[in-house]
């Protein structure tokens, strides 16, 4: 799907009549907000998933609580 010039203009022309041509900064502002937050959380999610595979790479160190809770013993 191509868009040329007039098209855009036509698009561009309906977004103004639609939501005014005062609140378009506006609505710019809050979706280049919401793209941060979004990248952002896509950064973390991929931190916390680094992190998951460094401690499910390491086994759990044995205790002697854990050894006795194994056996019943308190």
């Amino acid at each position: 799907m191509n868009l040329g010039g007039p098209e855009l203009l036509l698009i561009i022309a309906v977004i103004v009549l639609v939501f005014g041509a005062s609140q378009i900064p506006k609505l710019a502002r809050s979706l280049g907000q919401a793209q941060r937050e979004f990248r952002k959380g896509l950064r973390e999610a991929e931190n916390d998933d680094e992190v998951d595979d460094r401690t499910q790479a390491r086994p759990a160190r044995r205790t002697e609580d854990s050894d006795r809770d194994r056996n019943g013993e308190r």
